[in-house]
């Protein structure tokens, strides 16, 4: 990418981030006292020990260690593919829904397109060892929320994160962020190795951590906020008792978004998460207008001009499910679609609040505005 910094500004941004014993809130604490990072290195030692203990006092007067050099070249080397940037706290192009949080990553590492964090977004977390109705609704979420114009933000894990980001990806045009607890370069876990590729294609992939940087459990809760902050909502699709998504919504919760959970069989312990969060004060969410409602409509970049909203689209589907319950095998019968087709379908005009399921494997269309 074309830097928005000469190196040797970037240099000082990225030495800021690899200084031993100074996390993001400390480093913000210092720029709110010395200015940018080259202004806080181009202090005499005398002048930061009025201001700092001595011993961070030494550490920043003294040159960049051997380690850092390297790291710092390494990473200015990387800038140059055109899918790799670098933001910075000073850069127009950081953010902004970031600088509510109270410790601002002072650097940003990104693969694919930065515009992606600044558009409106909802979050979606979950259990890694989520249950095949817990994947299939973070997919179906997903998807719908990506049609009306939300990026999807997630943490790439497995399970609830990574069927968040394929829903997205299945959407096409809305985009879907992630957010990474190790380096850009580095894909973890090592199975979603093409699902990086993908996101990074049509969205990015983000992390605050220095290239080269392991998988190591303490940054995973670190990540946690980001994907917090990132977005205007968070949406629970399955959780433990005690897991890292409820972390997420607690972190959420924190900084003024919303949280949303979606309820389960009381029987599973996956839903227990999302069931104490609803006690709590999280929205519960059937379907993803229930979201929408709640944020009010759509992302304002993607409404409709004004006095010429589009009409629905005619779906076949709905069409030939008429206006009574319709048992699950007819409508199969009527459609010619194969059952496993067909019930992904109709979860999805579930989720959309169009469609709603009876007792004994029935479906109906319900029938409010339009819905052919």
């Amino acid at each position: 990418m074309p830097l928005a910094h000469s190196h040797e500004e970037l240099s000082a941004w990225l030495r800021l981030t690899l200084e031993p014993g100074i996390g993001p809130a400390t480093a913000r604490d210092l720029l709110e006292v010395f200015g940018l990072p080259q202004q806080l290195y181009a202090q005499p030692r005398q002048a930061l020990a009025e201001r700092l203990p001595a011993p961070l006092a030494d550490q920043l007067a003294r040159p960049p260690s051997h380690e850092q050099w390297a790291t710092i070249e390494r990473t200015l080397r990387w800038c140059e593919a055109p899918d790799h940037h670098v933001l910075t706290l000073a850069d127009a192009g950081y953010p902004p829904p970031l600088l509510d949080i109270h410790d601002p990553p002072p650097v940003l590492y990104v693969v694919g397109e930065p515009v992606w964090l600044a558009h409106p977004a909802i979050a979606m977390v979950g259990a890694r060892n989520a249950t095949a109705d817990g994947l299939a609704n973070a997919r179906a979420f997903a998807r719908h929320l990506a049609r009306q114009g939300w990026c999807i933000v997630s943490g790439m894990a497995l399970g609830i994160d990574t069927a968040a980001h394929e829903g997205a990806l299945e959407a096409g045009g809305a985009g879907t962020v992630a957010i990474v607890g190790t380096g850009a370069d580095v894909v973890y876990p090592a199975r979603n190795r093409n699902l990086a590729a993908r996101i990074a294609a049509a969205g990015a992939l983000v992390s605050e951590f220095p290239l080269g940087t392991l998988a190591l459990p303490h940054q995973f809760p670190r990540r946690n906020r980001l994907v917090a902050g990132l977005a205007r909502g968070t949406l629970v699709a399955e959780a433990a008792a005690r897991s890292g998504s409820l972390i997420t919504a607690r972190l959420a919760a924190e900084i003024g978004r919303e949280v949303f959970a979606i309820p389960g069989s009381i029987h599973s312990p996956l839903s227990r998460g999302c069931h104490a969060l609803i006690r709590q004060g999280a929205k519960l969410v059937e379907s993803a207008q229930d979201i929408l409602d709640e944020l009010h409509g759509i992302p304002a970049a993607h409404r409709p001009e004004a006095g010429s909203p589009p009409d629905p689209p005619r779906d076949a589907l709905v069409a030939a499910m008429g206006y009574g319950p319709i048992p699950l095998d007819a409508l199969a019968l009527r459609t010619g679609l194969a059952i496993p087709d067909l019930q992904a379908r109709l979860l999805d005009l579930e989720l959309q609040g169009r469609v709603a399921r009876l007792d004994g494997g029935r479906y109906q269309v319900l029938y409010r505005q339009h819905n052919a």
